[in-house]
């Protein structure tokens, strides 16, 4: 169903052959880039065991909605503006608004719950044996992709096919249904709920987790305290605290990679949601066509530099990324080479808590095998019965 207005909009002007060239190859370049990585992503949890933990779950979540930005918008979007009008029919508008608006709230939502994670497991270790489980990971997002997914239903009714008729054309566009007028109340409470309360939230929490990890000594799980103790005046104690320490340095590396994700998802958001809530002042918006596009490739650069941030902060996800990328090669689960040598070496160091992020392995620590840790590492495992384990880019821009 088409909607035509009732009143010409004055001459049409094509955007210029230089324009269409430099905005289709940039957007192509942008999302196809953003969906191989975030495609690498999602394999390289889900065939690596040891990068099943909560909070590569949350960052997998983030991933499959980046992959439906870029793919239900960045690509529509460099269409349309090769071809100068929308060509993907009613439905195409209908269905590609709703998974515009579902990837970018499911993108908010998964970085809040990583954020509510990492909180938890660092700042309340104890209660995180409980909380912070793969399993309740899960749940929790099923329960952000069904709850966004009702919420975006209403864009079906909200968005429309239309036909705009200027003096010297008629151009096909996906566009609102409803008037500028309503409109702008329901993206002001996308705005809030999607785009404000998550930087707020993410805000507060990594202040604390700041507090805590650079200021005041980590929080120690019983079981660490004990163990810590035990050798208190034996040479193992010294060998137990450079391994606690290792850990601490590994909590901070995971927190400060997921801290740049939020901060860059706030500074890629905030020329377009600025840009739209100017507009919503202005009789005449603000829509020139070069600031439009640094707005949306903004936008999809969000949605496709994460797994870039893994690579370049994450050892583990480096060496995963790596391992997927020697297509014909299986790289062996366990280190090969004589004790003397200097090999990367995996290990979580109680089986209660396993389960658990960090502590709980988020970022499963990294250690250097040498003669000393692999004495230090029977002594430790010898005594006990523990196992290695925003918008739619509105990107026709809402007048």
């Amino acid at each position: 169903m088409e909607n035509s207005t009732n009143q010409t909009l004055g001459v049409w002007t094509d955007s210029s052959v230089a324009y269409k060239v430099i905005s289709t190859a940039l957007l192509l370049l942008i999302c196809l880039a953003g969906v191989v990585g975030n495609v690498m992503v999602v394999l390289v949890v889900l065939t690596t065991k040891h990068m099943r933990t909560p909070t590569n779950c949350y960052l997998v979540s983030l991933a499959a909605a980046d992959l439906i930005v870029l793919t239900a918008a960045g690509l529509p979007t460099a269409a349309e503006g090769a071809l100068g009008s929308w060509v993907l029919g009613h439905w195409g508008c209908l269905c590609i608004t709703y998974l515009q608006y579902l990837g970018i709230n499911a993108s908010s939502c998964s970085i809040a719950a990583f954020t509510v994670e990492r909180y938890i497991a660092i700042c309340h270790p104890i209660r995180a044996q409980f909380l912070c489980t793969l399993s309740r990971a899960k749940k929790i997002i099923l329960l952000v992709w069904t709850l966004t997914s009702a919420y975006c239903v209403m864009w079906f009714y909200l968005a429309n096919l239309q036909v705009l008729v200027y003096d010297n054309a008629k151009v096909t566009a996906c566009g609102y249904r409803v008037s500028r007028k309503l409109y702008l109340p329901v993206y002001f409470f996308d705005f809030g709920v999607f785009f404000v309360v998550p930087l707020l939230l993410s805000a507060v929490l990594y202040g604390l987790i700041g507090r805590i990890l650079f200021l005041n000594p980590l929080p120690s799980d019983p079981k660490e305290q004990q163990q810590l103790q035990r050798h208190n005046n034996h040479d193992m104690g010294k060998r137990s605290y450079r391994s606690s320490s290792s850990t601490a340095a590994s909590r901070r590396q995971v927190t400060k990679m997921l801290a740049v994700v939020v901060i860059l998802f706030a500074v890629l958001w905030m020329p377009y949601r600025t840009l739209v809530v100017v507009n919503s002042f202005l009789d005449r918006p603000y829509l020139n066509s070069w600031f439009l596009l640094f707005c949306r490739v903004c936008v999809y650069l969000n949605s496709a530099i994460n797994p870039l941030i893994y690579n370049a902060m994450s050892q583990k996800f480096r060496a995963a990324f790596l391992k997927i990328c020697r297509c014909g090669r299986k790289a062996s689960d366990k280190p090969v080479g004589s004790y003397g040598a200097a090999l990367s070496y995996s290990a979580v160091k109680d089986s209660s808590v396993a389960e658990c992020t960090d502590r709980f392995p988020t970022d499963v620590e990294e250690v250097t095998i040498t003669d000393g840790l692999l004495v230090e590492h029977k002594g430790i495992f010898g005594g006990s019965s523990s196992s290695p384990s925003y918008e739619k880019a509105d990107f026709k821009m809402a007048a």
